[in-house]
Formats: C-alpha cells, structure tokens, sequence
C-alpha cells in the first residue's frame, strides 16, 4: 500500500478534486523542528500552533466539514514536566484567542478527549469555546486534548455496559453504529483521510475505532513547516485513491 508521493499536477485546482468531508491530522514534528534549530521544544509547539491556525482555515475556506487535529495525547504528560508546562501554557494562550480567532469563519469548535485531566481555568475555557460557537453552522473542529483512542474505547463500552445495567439499551441493541454514538466523535462521519506529516509510520492511538476504512497520507515534512500546498497535495493523493471499503 502506497501511503506517500511526491508527484505534484499543478493543473489540477484543490476544488476540482473529490475532497474529503472529514480529515484528520497527526500534528507531528514540533520538538524535532525545534531541534535542527537549535532551539527550545516549546518554540516548535508555538511554531505548530501557526501552522494549526492557518491549516485550519484553509481546510474551512475550501470547504471541508469536518477536521479533527491531535493536539495532546493520554501519553504526552509523560513527557518533561517543563514542556508539559509550556504546553498547558501555551494551550491556555490559544484558548483565551480561539474565542474571537475563528468566529468570522463561522468555525465550530469542539475538544475531545477527557477534559478532567487539565485545570479549572483550562476546562471553563474548553467549554466556553464550546458553547460560544455551538450554533455556528461551518466547518466542524474537533481538537483532541488529552486524548487517546483505546481510553475513549473503554470509556464507551463502560457507558454501554451501564446502560445495559440500567435497562436503558439491551444487549441486542449493541450493533458498529450504536457503539459509534458512544464515542466523542458522535454523531459525525469517520475521517475520509488522515494525514501525518513528520514522516513517521504509526497512527499513535488517534481515531482507532474511526479510521477501519480511512485513507493515509505521510508527508516527509514537520508540522511547523506544513503549508497549504501539502495539504493541496495530500488531497490530490487522497483524490486520486480508488476507496473500495473491503470490496472489488
């Protein structure tokens, strides 16, 4: 299977091609950016959270529905205590600006993951960008903080498993489209393309149970360095993929 290309048509216009309505992105590469150059971690995650802005909103302008990012996962509080802090830091910056950042793009903003991991200050900032851009009607945005996918799996079949208890649902109602209402993700389609730039081969515990049929695109490029024309570029990938779903 073919994940990466170099090939490039620049005949062909980002609107002509069969865009995706849901993409994914692993923002990967932000301390390895930092380091060929010399400097601290946290220039790279402030370096990706620009990249983070302008992606997102080129991916509303030319029309996708749905974009989830991976901004912090279940395994990033093993990190430094210090970088931990500069995220947080820098997290509360973004939150306390994507309050007016996003509103003239009409963006709905949405976090998933569990929010019980962060601060009080974080959390009330979480939730009043949820509530602030809850009836916009653009370009969804999940951004995943404290997220992991097989948490979020045992978080949903412990729910199943308490309304079974509670005679809520039955065991014959367990069916793929019942447990997907049980996910943060709820209610959207699964990712159509997921993109990892920084060149690594692995999915990292993101979107596990979404992404059964996803397409993948790895860009030999670090996330502070990604510019639309890789996104043009992993759409025309993405377009040009012949998406058969397990069958001929």
């Amino acid at each position: 299977m073919a994940f990466f290309s170099k090939k490039k048509d620049e005949q062909i216009g980002v609107t002509d091609l069969n865009l995706p309505s849901h993409i994914g992105i692993i923002m990967d590469g932000n301390g390895r950016w930092a380091k060929k150059r010399g400097l601290p971690r946290k220039a790279g995650h402030r370096q990706g959270a620009k990249t983070f802005r302008t992606i997102t909103r080129y991916c509303s302008d030319i029309g996708i529905k749905y974009l989830t990012v991976y901004a912090f996962s279940t395994e990033n509080w093993k990190r430094p205590q210090d970088e931990v802090e500069s995220l947080m830091s820098l997290f509360k910056s973004y939150l306390n600006e994507a309050l007016e950042d996003f509103k003239d793009d009409s963006i709905v903003v949405k976090f998933i993951g569990d929010k019980s991991g962060f601060n009080d200050e974080l959390r009330e900032l979480m939730i009043e960008n949820e509530e602030s851009s809850k009836d916009r009607d653009g370009m969804v945005l999940n951004i995943a903080m404290n997220y992991g996918s097989r948490d979020e799996i045992v978080r949903a079949v412990k729910n199943i498993s308490e309304d079974v208890k509670i005679g809520k649902i039955s065991s014959d109602d367990i069916t793929e489209n019942l447990f997907s209402n049980y996910l943060y993700t709820a209610g959207q389609p699964d990712p159509d393309l997921i993109i990892r730039p920084s060149g690594e081969y692995r999915i990292s515990n993101f979107l596990l149970w979404q992404s059964a049929y996803t397409e993948f695109v790895i860009m030999n490029k670090l996330w502070p360095d990604f510019q639309k024309s890789d996104l043009d570029e992993a759409l025309k990938i993405y377009s040009s993929r012949n998406r058969r779903y397990g069958g001929v």
